[in-house]
Protein backbone atom coordinates (compact mmCIF):
# COMPACT_ATOMS: atom_id res chain seq x y z
CA UNK A 1 0.00 0.00 0.00
CA UNK A 2 1.63 2.99 -1.21
CA UNK A 3 2.03 6.24 1.35
CA UNK A 4 -1.13 8.09 -0.52
CA UNK A 5 -3.49 4.93 -0.28
CA UNK A 6 -2.82 4.66 3.16
CA UNK A 7 -3.36 8.91 3.72
CA UNK A 8 -6.12 8.31 1.69
CA UNK A 9 -8.10 5.91 3.71
CA UNK A 10 -7.25 7.77 7.04
CA UNK A 11 -9.05 10.68 5.87
CA UNK A 12 -11.82 8.40 4.47
CA UNK A 13 -12.39 6.62 7.69
CA UNK A 14 -12.14 10.66 9.86
CA UNK A 15 -14.82 11.73 7.21
CA UNK A 16 -16.49 8.60 8.72
CA UNK A 17 -16.64 8.97 12.34
CA UNK A 18 -16.70 12.40 12.03
CA UNK A 19 -20.49 12.11 10.06
CA UNK A 20 -21.29 9.40 12.70
CA UNK A 21 -20.01 11.70 15.65
CA UNK A 22 -22.43 14.74 14.16
CA UNK A 23 -25.44 12.81 13.47
CA UNK A 24 -25.74 11.71 17.05
CA UNK A 25 -25.03 14.97 18.51
CA UNK A 26 -28.16 16.09 16.47
CA UNK A 27 -29.84 13.19 17.51
CA UNK A 28 -32.89 14.81 19.56
CA UNK A 29 -33.85 14.67 22.93
CA UNK A 30 -37.41 15.20 22.00
CA UNK A 31 -39.41 14.58 19.47
CA UNK A 32 -43.37 14.58 18.53
CA UNK A 33 -45.62 12.98 16.57
CA UNK A 34 -48.79 11.95 15.59
CA UNK A 35 -50.55 8.84 16.66
CA UNK A 36 -49.89 6.31 13.63
CA UNK A 37 -46.89 8.75 12.50
CA UNK A 38 -43.35 7.21 11.92
CA UNK A 39 -40.42 7.92 14.10
CA UNK A 40 -38.14 8.77 11.95
CA UNK A 41 -34.04 9.31 13.06
CA UNK A 42 -31.97 10.43 10.64
CA UNK A 43 -31.37 8.24 7.56
CA UNK A 44 -27.62 7.44 8.23
CA UNK A 45 -26.59 3.52 7.83
CA UNK A 46 -26.74 1.71 11.18
CA UNK A 47 -29.01 3.83 13.44
CA UNK A 48 -31.99 1.49 14.84
CA UNK A 49 -34.82 2.54 17.12
CA UNK A 50 -36.44 -0.13 19.50
CA UNK A 51 -38.81 0.33 22.56
CA UNK A 52 -39.18 -1.81 25.65
CA UNK A 53 -42.23 -3.42 23.96
CA UNK A 54 -42.10 -3.50 20.39
CA UNK A 55 -38.45 -4.65 18.53
CA UNK A 56 -38.14 -3.06 15.04
CA UNK A 57 -36.51 -4.52 12.21
CA UNK A 58 -32.99 -3.06 11.06
CA UNK A 59 -34.58 0.18 10.17
CA UNK A 60 -34.36 3.90 11.16
CA UNK A 61 -37.94 4.15 11.45
CA UNK A 62 -40.69 2.92 13.42
CA UNK A 63 -44.70 3.73 14.33
CA UNK A 64 -46.38 4.21 17.50
CA UNK A 65 -50.26 4.20 17.62
CA UNK A 66 -50.77 4.68 21.51
CA UNK A 67 -51.17 8.22 22.69
CA UNK A 68 -49.01 9.87 25.45
CA UNK A 69 -45.21 9.87 26.55
CA UNK A 70 -43.05 6.66 25.72
CA UNK A 71 -39.12 6.48 25.50
CA UNK A 72 -37.52 4.72 22.95
CA UNK A 73 -33.87 3.65 22.67
CA UNK A 74 -31.94 4.55 19.21
CA UNK A 75 -28.33 2.31 19.04
CA UNK A 76 -25.98 1.55 16.14
CA UNK A 77 -26.31 -1.39 14.29
CA UNK A 78 -28.15 -2.90 16.68
CA UNK A 79 -25.13 -3.19 19.41
CA UNK A 80 -23.83 0.01 20.56
CA UNK A 81 -26.41 2.00 22.58
CA UNK A 82 -26.48 5.85 21.40
CA UNK A 83 -29.06 7.67 23.38
CA UNK A 84 -32.72 7.14 24.74
CA UNK A 85 -35.18 9.83 22.96
CA UNK A 86 -38.69 10.51 24.17
CA UNK A 87 -41.58 10.65 22.23
CA UNK A 88 -44.73 12.21 22.44
CA UNK A 89 -47.44 11.01 20.34
CA UNK A 90 -50.32 13.11 19.97
CA UNK A 91 -54.13 12.23 18.81
CA UNK A 92 -54.47 13.34 15.66
CA UNK A 93 -56.39 16.41 15.76
CA UNK A 94 -58.87 18.66 13.70
CA UNK A 95 -58.15 22.65 15.05
CA UNK A 96 -60.10 25.44 13.20
CA UNK A 97 -57.32 28.10 11.71
CA UNK A 98 -58.16 31.45 12.96
CA UNK A 99 -56.02 34.40 11.93
CA UNK A 100 -57.25 37.20 13.81
CA UNK A 101 -55.19 40.19 15.44
CA UNK A 102 -55.79 40.30 19.12
CA UNK A 103 -54.91 42.45 22.48
CA UNK A 104 -52.53 40.18 25.33
CA UNK A 105 -52.73 41.19 28.51
CA UNK A 106 -49.99 39.53 30.93
CA UNK A 107 -49.87 39.40 34.56
CA UNK A 108 -46.45 38.24 35.73
CA UNK A 109 -45.88 35.64 38.76
CA UNK A 110 -44.24 38.03 41.06
CA UNK A 111 -42.50 41.14 40.06
CA UNK A 112 -40.13 41.21 37.30
CA UNK A 113 -36.56 43.16 37.78
CA UNK A 114 -35.88 44.81 34.78
CA UNK A 115 -33.17 47.23 35.43
CA UNK A 116 -31.17 48.49 38.62
CA UNK A 117 -29.97 51.76 40.02
CA UNK A 118 -27.93 53.79 42.34
CA UNK A 119 -29.78 55.74 45.47
CA UNK A 120 -29.53 58.67 46.89
CA UNK A 121 -30.29 58.65 50.56
CA UNK A 122 -30.99 61.16 53.19
CA UNK A 123 -27.23 61.90 54.08
CA UNK A 124 -26.90 62.47 50.37
CA UNK A 125 -24.47 59.32 49.56
CA UNK A 126 -25.35 56.96 46.57
CA UNK A 127 -25.96 53.18 48.07
CA UNK A 128 -26.65 50.15 45.81
CA UNK A 129 -28.46 47.87 48.08
CA UNK A 130 -28.68 44.85 45.24
CA UNK A 131 -25.11 44.70 44.62
CA UNK A 132 -23.91 41.23 46.20
CA UNK A 133 -27.64 40.00 46.99
CA UNK A 134 -27.44 37.13 43.64
CA UNK A 135 -30.32 39.58 42.21
CA UNK A 136 -29.92 40.22 38.75
CA UNK A 137 -32.23 41.90 35.74
CA UNK A 138 -34.81 38.75 34.63
CA UNK A 139 -35.18 37.64 37.93
CA UNK A 140 -38.57 37.73 39.64
CA UNK A 141 -39.56 38.82 43.00
CA UNK A 142 -41.68 36.51 44.32
CA UNK A 143 -41.94 37.03 48.25
CA UNK A 144 -40.81 39.69 50.86
CA UNK A 145 -40.04 38.41 54.55
CA UNK A 146 -42.60 35.19 53.58
CA UNK A 147 -45.07 37.54 52.32
CA UNK A 148 -46.36 37.09 48.38
CA UNK A 149 -45.55 39.51 46.35
CA UNK A 150 -47.80 39.67 42.89
CA UNK A 151 -47.52 43.55 41.77
CA UNK A 152 -45.58 46.05 42.15
CA UNK A 153 -47.64 48.21 44.48
CA UNK A 154 -47.17 45.26 47.47
CA UNK A 155 -43.30 45.43 46.83
CA UNK A 156 -43.54 49.04 47.41
CA UNK A 157 -45.62 48.26 50.63
CA UNK A 158 -43.51 46.04 51.92
CA UNK A 159 -40.28 47.37 51.25
CA UNK A 160 -42.02 50.52 53.50
CA UNK A 161 -42.70 48.28 56.45
CA UNK A 162 -39.51 47.35 56.68
CA UNK A 163 -38.25 50.63 58.11
CA UNK A 164 -34.53 50.32 56.65
CA UNK A 165 -33.68 46.70 58.41
CA UNK A 166 -32.67 43.96 56.52
CA UNK A 167 -35.52 42.37 54.58
CA UNK A 168 -35.70 38.60 52.81
CA UNK A 169 -36.14 38.55 49.97
CA UNK A 170 -37.13 35.15 47.92
CA UNK A 171 -37.06 35.24 43.67
CA UNK A 172 -36.64 33.13 41.37
CA UNK A 173 -33.42 32.84 38.55
CA UNK A 174 -33.41 30.94 35.56
CA UNK A 175 -35.66 28.34 37.05
CA UNK A 176 -34.27 28.04 40.35
CA UNK A 177 -36.00 29.76 43.50
CA UNK A 178 -33.58 31.35 45.57
CA UNK A 179 -33.26 33.93 49.00
CA UNK A 180 -31.09 37.03 49.67
CA UNK A 181 -31.12 39.24 52.42
CA UNK A 182 -31.13 43.37 51.41
CA UNK A 183 -31.13 46.86 53.37
CA UNK A 184 -33.31 48.97 51.89
CA UNK A 185 -32.39 52.85 51.88
CA UNK A 186 -34.10 55.43 52.94
CA UNK A 187 -34.75 58.51 50.81
CA UNK A 188 -35.67 62.09 50.96
CA UNK A 189 -39.25 61.65 50.18
CA UNK A 190 -39.03 58.91 53.35
CA UNK A 191 -40.01 55.91 51.48
CA UNK A 192 -37.27 53.28 51.33
CA UNK A 193 -35.92 51.71 48.13
CA UNK A 194 -33.87 49.01 46.79
CA UNK A 195 -32.20 49.96 43.62
CA UNK A 196 -35.03 47.91 41.79
CA UNK A 197 -37.10 48.95 38.49
CA UNK A 198 -39.51 46.01 38.09
CA UNK A 199 -42.77 45.49 36.19
CA UNK A 200 -45.86 43.33 37.01
CA UNK A 201 -47.72 43.52 33.67
CA UNK A 202 -47.20 43.61 30.01
CA UNK A 203 -49.63 44.11 26.93
CA UNK A 204 -49.57 44.41 23.21
CA UNK A 205 -51.58 42.60 19.88
CA UNK A 206 -50.35 39.22 18.18
CA UNK A 207 -52.22 37.01 16.40
CA UNK A 208 -54.77 33.87 17.22
CA UNK A 209 -53.57 31.04 15.58
CA UNK A 210 -55.89 28.30 15.85
CA UNK A 211 -58.74 27.11 18.12
CA UNK A 212 -59.65 23.63 19.12
CA UNK A 213 -63.08 22.92 19.43
CA UNK A 214 -63.62 20.12 21.21
CA UNK A 215 -61.01 21.38 24.69
CA UNK A 216 -62.11 24.83 23.84
CA UNK A 217 -58.49 25.92 23.85
CA UNK A 218 -56.27 28.14 21.53
CA UNK A 219 -52.97 29.35 20.48
CA UNK A 220 -51.66 32.01 19.72
CA UNK A 221 -48.02 33.84 18.31
CA UNK A 222 -46.17 31.01 18.20
CA UNK A 223 -43.76 32.52 20.43
CA UNK A 224 -43.24 33.21 23.84
CA UNK A 225 -43.84 37.16 25.09
CA UNK A 226 -40.47 38.66 26.57
CA UNK A 227 -40.10 41.17 28.61
CA UNK A 228 -39.17 44.51 26.18
CA UNK A 229 -35.66 45.31 28.71
CA UNK A 230 -34.76 42.08 29.70
CA UNK A 231 -35.67 39.78 26.71
CA UNK A 232 -36.48 37.01 28.85
CA UNK A 233 -39.56 35.28 28.61
CA UNK A 234 -42.20 36.61 31.45
CA UNK A 235 -43.38 34.24 34.17
CA UNK A 236 -46.88 34.91 34.18
CA UNK A 237 -49.69 34.35 37.23
CA UNK A 238 -52.48 34.49 34.36
CA UNK A 239 -53.58 36.56 31.62
CA UNK A 240 -56.15 37.41 29.27
CA UNK A 241 -56.66 37.74 25.64
CA UNK A 242 -58.86 40.60 24.28
CA UNK A 243 -60.19 42.01 20.86
CA UNK A 244 -57.75 45.00 19.94
CA UNK A 245 -59.23 47.94 17.60
CA UNK A 246 -56.35 47.93 14.66
CA UNK A 247 -55.04 51.64 14.77
CA UNK A 248 -51.97 51.59 12.02
CA UNK A 249 -49.82 49.46 10.18
CA UNK A 250 -46.46 50.14 9.67
CA UNK A 251 -44.69 48.88 6.47
CA UNK A 252 -42.14 47.13 7.23
CA UNK A 253 -38.73 47.77 5.60
CA UNK A 254 -35.35 46.43 4.71
CA UNK A 255 -33.45 47.30 8.14
CA UNK A 256 -37.02 48.12 9.98
CA UNK A 257 -39.67 45.54 10.34
CA UNK A 258 -42.97 47.36 10.13
CA UNK A 259 -45.84 46.65 12.99
CA UNK A 260 -49.42 46.22 13.64
CA UNK A 261 -50.27 48.86 16.30
CA UNK A 262 -53.34 48.66 18.42
CA UNK A 263 -55.45 49.21 21.71
CA UNK A 264 -56.38 46.85 24.16
CA UNK A 265 -58.14 49.12 26.39
CA UNK A 266 -62.00 48.81 26.66
CA UNK A 267 -62.37 45.46 24.53
CA UNK A 268 -64.05 42.42 24.51
CA UNK A 269 -62.92 39.39 26.82
CA UNK A 270 -61.94 36.33 24.29
CA UNK A 271 -60.57 34.09 27.07
CA UNK A 272 -57.75 33.62 29.53
CA UNK A 273 -54.40 32.60 29.27
CA UNK A 274 -53.13 30.03 31.29
CA UNK A 275 -49.14 29.72 29.52
CA UNK A 276 -46.06 32.08 27.79
CA UNK A 277 -43.76 29.97 26.56
CA UNK A 278 -41.70 29.86 23.68
CA UNK A 279 -43.61 28.48 21.65
CA UNK A 280 -46.04 30.22 22.14
CA UNK A 281 -49.12 31.58 24.61
CA UNK A 282 -51.85 28.87 25.30
CA UNK A 283 -55.22 29.32 27.11
CA UNK A 284 -59.39 28.59 27.32
CA UNK A 285 -61.89 30.85 24.98
CA UNK A 286 -64.29 32.26 27.23
CA UNK A 287 -66.27 34.09 24.79
CA UNK A 288 -66.47 32.44 21.57
CA UNK A 289 -68.16 35.01 19.03
CA UNK A 290 -65.47 37.42 20.13
CA UNK A 291 -63.04 35.37 18.06
CA UNK A 292 -65.07 35.66 14.72
CA UNK A 293 -64.80 31.95 13.59
CA UNK A 294 -66.14 29.52 11.31
CA UNK A 295 -66.41 26.02 12.80
CA UNK A 296 -66.97 24.68 9.41
CA UNK A 297 -63.13 25.61 8.44
CA UNK A 298 -62.22 23.22 10.86
CA UNK A 299 -58.98 20.89 9.78
CA UNK A 300 -56.30 18.45 10.36
CA UNK A 301 -53.55 19.59 12.09
CA UNK A 302 -50.79 17.81 8.93
CA UNK A 303 -48.19 15.26 9.86
CA UNK A 304 -44.62 16.68 9.31
CA UNK A 305 -43.91 14.42 6.66
CA UNK A 306 -47.11 15.58 4.58
CA UNK A 307 -45.30 19.38 4.84
CA UNK A 308 -43.76 20.25 1.67
CA UNK A 309 -41.70 22.92 0.13
CA UNK A 310 -43.40 25.22 -2.35
CA UNK A 311 -47.36 27.15 -2.48
CA UNK A 312 -48.49 27.05 1.06
CA UNK A 313 -51.37 29.95 2.45
CA UNK A 314 -51.35 32.20 5.36
CA UNK A 315 -54.37 33.34 7.45
CA UNK A 316 -54.13 36.83 8.93
CA UNK A 317 -56.69 40.21 9.54
CA UNK A 318 -55.24 43.70 8.55
CA UNK A 319 -58.17 45.51 9.21
CA UNK A 320 -59.77 44.16 11.86
CA UNK A 321 -62.42 41.94 9.59
CA UNK A 322 -62.64 38.43 8.91
CA UNK A 323 -59.12 36.66 8.36
CA UNK A 324 -57.61 37.01 4.56
CA UNK A 325 -56.04 34.16 2.74
CA UNK A 326 -52.57 35.13 1.20
CA UNK A 327 -50.02 33.07 -0.63
CA UNK A 328 -46.42 32.56 0.44
CA UNK A 329 -43.73 30.06 -0.15
CA UNK A 330 -42.24 27.40 1.73
CA UNK A 331 -38.37 27.66 1.20
CA UNK A 332 -36.85 25.33 3.84
CA UNK A 333 -38.38 23.02 6.38
CA UNK A 334 -36.58 21.80 9.61
CA UNK A 335 -38.23 18.63 10.40
CA UNK A 336 -36.20 17.49 12.82
CA UNK A 337 -36.38 20.72 14.81
CA UNK A 338 -38.07 20.09 18.21
CA UNK A 339 -35.40 23.18 19.98
CA UNK A 340 -37.28 26.53 18.94
CA UNK A 341 -39.55 28.16 16.70
CA UNK A 342 -38.09 28.41 13.68
CA UNK A 343 -39.21 25.20 11.82
CA UNK A 344 -39.94 26.44 8.23
CA UNK A 345 -38.75 29.65 6.18
CA UNK A 346 -40.85 30.63 4.41
CA UNK A 347 -41.30 33.82 2.25
CA UNK A 348 -44.38 35.96 1.35
CA UNK A 349 -45.30 35.92 -2.39
CA UNK A 350 -48.83 37.26 -2.48
CA UNK A 351 -48.75 40.90 -4.13
CA UNK A 352 -52.14 42.38 -1.83
CA UNK A 353 -50.00 41.55 1.26
CA UNK A 354 -46.75 42.99 0.34
CA UNK A 355 -48.57 46.38 -0.91
CA UNK A 356 -49.91 46.86 2.87
CA UNK A 357 -46.92 45.41 4.80
CA UNK A 358 -43.74 44.84 2.52
CA UNK A 359 -43.63 41.13 4.00
CA UNK A 360 -44.40 40.15 7.57
CA UNK A 361 -44.63 42.82 10.63
CA UNK A 362 -45.24 42.88 14.22
CA UNK A 363 -48.63 41.64 14.77
CA UNK A 364 -48.91 38.83 12.13
CA UNK A 365 -46.66 36.40 14.86
CA UNK A 366 -49.26 33.66 15.04
CA UNK A 367 -50.81 34.20 11.28
CA UNK A 368 -51.75 30.50 10.64
CA UNK A 369 -49.82 28.30 7.81
CA UNK A 370 -52.69 26.12 5.83
CA UNK A 371 -51.02 23.78 2.94
CA UNK A 372 -53.15 21.49 1.20
CA UNK A 373 -56.23 21.65 3.36
CA UNK A 374 -54.31 21.19 5.77
CA UNK A 375 -53.09 23.55 9.58
CA UNK A 376 -49.18 23.11 9.28
CA UNK A 377 -47.76 25.73 11.33
CA UNK A 378 -48.07 29.48 12.58
CA UNK A 379 -45.72 32.58 11.64
CA UNK A 380 -42.87 33.50 14.37
CA UNK A 381 -40.37 35.43 12.89
CA UNK A 382 -39.20 38.55 10.12
CA UNK A 383 -36.09 38.54 8.59
CA UNK A 384 -35.31 42.22 9.34
CA UNK A 385 -32.83 42.40 6.49
CA UNK A 386 -35.49 40.78 4.19
CA UNK A 387 -38.85 41.92 5.62
CA UNK A 388 -40.66 39.32 2.77
CA UNK A 389 -39.44 36.49 4.68
CA UNK A 390 -38.77 34.68 7.96
CA UNK A 391 -40.40 31.47 9.91
CA UNK A 392 -42.97 29.25 10.94
CA UNK A 393 -43.44 26.67 13.70
CA UNK A 394 -44.96 23.00 13.19
CA UNK A 395 -47.99 23.26 14.36
CA UNK A 396 -47.65 19.86 16.10
CA UNK A 397 -45.14 21.52 18.33
CA UNK A 398 -48.16 24.36 19.20
CA UNK A 399 -50.46 21.78 19.55
CA UNK A 400 -48.79 19.67 22.31
CA UNK A 401 -48.47 23.19 23.95
CA UNK A 402 -52.52 23.32 24.05
CA UNK A 403 -53.30 19.81 24.67
CA UNK A 404 -51.34 20.35 28.33
CA UNK A 405 -53.75 23.32 29.25
CA UNK A 406 -56.33 22.04 32.37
Amino acid sequence: MTKKIKILFILLALIIIYSYVITIQNLPDNIIIFQGENIAVNQFMGFKINDETVETSSTSSKTLNDVGKTTVKVSLFDKIFVKDMEVDVLPRTKVIPVGSVAGVKLYTSGVLVVGMSEIEGTDNKKYKPYENTGIEEGDTIISVNDNKISSTKELIQNVNKSNGNDIKIEYIHENSTLSCSITPVKTSSSDYKLGLWVRDSAAGVGTVTFYDLGSQTFGALGHGITDIDTEKLINIESGEFVTTKILNITKGEVGNPGKIQGTVENQKNIGKIYKNTKFGIYGKVDNISALNIDSSKEMEVALREEIKEGKATILCSLDGKSPKEYEIQIEKIYKENNYDNKSMKIKVTDSRLLDKTGGIIQGMSGSPVIQNGKFIGAITHVLVNSPTEGYAIFGDIMLKQSKEVK
